[in-house]
């Protein structure tokens, strides 16, 4: 560098008459002069390094990123102005590329695809339901989707198991207790024309999959196919519910894996199990009511399930009812379901002779209010933290109650969930729970009202969790709730967020073939029609503030339910004390226990 460039330069100390932004001045100054003088200097030992440096190995692309290329694209450096070209250059670079016959959109239709209907004969969506000669009920919805769900739901579940089971036909007694729990495993195994394994082979090979899932009073059978093979999947569904092979050997299997997951079960499912079996307790004559047997095989009741015992169900509940029997579809003609049910379920007739067993099969049950505790044995991952969970639930109106509606728009109200939740819209942050629990108590890890709804009865609570130390704390936090709901009226606010997020979240999932399917399968099993969602956002809309206050007061009028579930739950109150809180609050209520 020219040694007269540095003529300024002095010393950096505190004297110094150069200020920061004189010294930023100097270092630009100076780079651009040694870049200016480099330039001028030879380039011969830059050639020979870039000679004597290995060559760089080829990259291998994916047939993903280039499909249509043998060779490596090449890869160049261009400014701003080397890329203005003109647009017959441009039009003629785009010509050299063409897209192959194996990818390329042809005018005809591939055979696979099925064909789109005119827009002439499009109809709006409805729902049509037809009752064929037999009683089957079939109820469907055309959606014009490529893809159909269908299948069959029954009208039998956990509430209809027995302990001991006479068989008419031959006096012998077996166990019913857990066979929903076992079918619901059994579902798409062996049949008579078919061992389990090609089922899956021909479902794999139609694109399909199936689901079998069953409950307290109802049990469902689905499977979701391309259209073009609807026929060929809804005969197997009839096979696996018509003609199920059900042998010892498959029973035993399916055994061990419910002894799997009842060690593995999940204490929120046992939470739930326990406020069943409390609120819909023993009578006084020692009877087990139907609501309050367990849904899920308990491991008392394991060693006495047999293949026997599925027969004799199927054979109580379903192979001589037809009248308990729905076929629903959504994204398939009606006509052509009708059909198809006729075809698979038409020839099944009812029992004469079994009439009167078939009316007695459901025996309405009488809230009791109760307690259920469960200490659960250490987790054997130390690094998990143990927590303890608490729930509180009152007897609600059931299925065909007025009150259905209102307590499902109070759940919503309340809102909730886990402390772990990423928010956003429509995520239920700003819900009741979720601002007066979760964010108020650091300790609490879960907070979350529920509902569950039968025939003649539901239960409507709130749940959570939180460190053992902390247990009596979250269940006074959960009854203040409770107190707060029936003395005060909820906001204007509140109201129409739960409103408007109840009508979001049936809107929503209605999007849903499969949840489409179950409702309409689900409705018609239980009021024998549907209601369009239209009607049912009306009923939402139509909830007032009073409507959530009246529910909730009729509701503390009953005995209240405590379910809880732990490592150590010794902090939980008893039922009794539990009840003395609530005595406190507006309602007039008398010690139940």
């Amino acid at each position: 560098p020219d040694p007269s460039h540095h003529h300024n330069h002095q010393p950096l100390t505190t004297t110094t008459a150069y200020n920061q932004s004189n010294m930023i001045t100097a270092v630009r100054s100076a780079a651009r002069h040694s870049i200016r003088h480099s330039s001028r200097r030879p380039i011969h030992s830059r050639r020979c390094f870039a000679a004597q440096a290995a060559p760089e190995p080829p990259k291998i692309f994916s047939e993903n990123e280039y499909p249509d290329r043998d060779e490596a694209p090449i890869i160049t450096r261009s400014s701003a102005s080397d890329v203005v070209k003109s647009k017959d250059a441009a039009h003629a670079s785009t010509l050299q590329y063409s897209i192959p016959p194996s990818r390329s959109i042809g005018p005809t239709r591939p055979s696979q695809v099925p064909p789109n209907i005119p827009l002439e004969s499009l109809e709006i969506p409805e729902t049509k339901i037809t009752t064929l000669s037999n009683g089957v009920r079939v109820g469907s919805m055309e959606t014009y989707s490529q893809v159909s769900t269908l299948g069959v739901l029954l009208d039998f579940g956990s509430r209809h198991e027995l302990d001991q089971f006479t068989i008419p036909s031959t006096n012998e007694v077996v166990s019913t207790a857990g066979v929903n729990h076992l079918m619901e495993l059994l579902a798409f195994q062996s049949t008579k024309n078919h061992n389990s394994a090609d089922i899956r082979n021909i479902m794999e090979n139609l694109g399909g999959a199936t689901f079998a899932t069953s409950s307290r009073e109802q049990m469902m059978y689905c499977v979701d196919v391309l259209r073009p093979n609807v026929k060929h999947a809804f005969h197997l569904l009839g096979e696996t519910i018509k003609c199920p092979m059900v042998e010892e050997e498959e029973v035993e299997e399916m055994k061990r894996v419910m002894e799997f997951q009842l060690m593995d079960m999940m204490p929120q499912i046992l939470v739930g199990e326990g406020l069943q079996m409390a609120g819909y307790g023993r009578l006084e004559n020692g009877v087990l009511q139907q609501l309050g047997r367990p849904h899920f095989c308990t491991s008392e009741a394991l060693p006495n399930l047999t293949a026997r015992s599925v027969h004799a169900f199927r054979e109580q509940h379903l192979l001589n009812r037809p009248e308990g029997i729905v076929v629903s579809g959504s994204g398939i003609a009606h006509d052509a379901l009708v059909e198809l049910a006729e075809a698979n379920f038409g020839h099944i007739s009812a029992d004469p002779t079994n009439g009167n067993a078939s009316d007695n099969r459901t025996i309405p049950s009488v809230y009791t209010g109760g307690e259920y505790r469960l200490e659960t044995p250490p987790n054997p991952n130390p690094a998990k933290e143990e927590f303890t969970f608490v729930a509180i639930a009152f007897e609600v109106g059931g299925w065909h109650s007025p009150d259905l509606v209102p307590v499902c728009v109070l759940q919503t109200l309340l809102g909730g969930g886990s402390s772990f939740s990423a928010g956003g819209p429509g995520k239920g942050m700003y819900s009741r729970l979720y601002r007066e629990v979760l964010n108020r108590f650091h300790w609490a890890e879960s907070a979350e009202a529920f509902s569950s709804f039968h025939a003649e009865s539901g239960l409507w609570g709130i749940s959570g969790s939180c460190p053992a130390e902390r247990s009596g704390e979250m269940t006074r936090a959960l009854i203040d709730h409770f107190l707060k709901l029936a003395d005060q009226l909820v906001t204007d606010e509140e109201l129409d967020r739960a409103r408007n997020m109840l009508k979001c979240n049936v809107l929503t999932q209605l999007e849903s073939r499969l949840v489409l399917f179950e409702d309409i399968g689900r409705q018609i099993l239980t009021y024998g029609k549907r209601e369009d969602a239209a009607t049912m956002c009306a009923k939402i809309d139509a909830v007032s503030k009073e409507d959530i206050r009246e529910v909730v007061q009729k509701a503390l009028l009953k005995p209240p339910t405590l379910s809880t579930v732990g490592l150590d739950i010794s902090k939980v109150p008893k039922v009794e004390e539990v009840t003395q809180w609530l005595a406190q609050g507006p309602v007039h209520r008398r010690s139940w226990f």
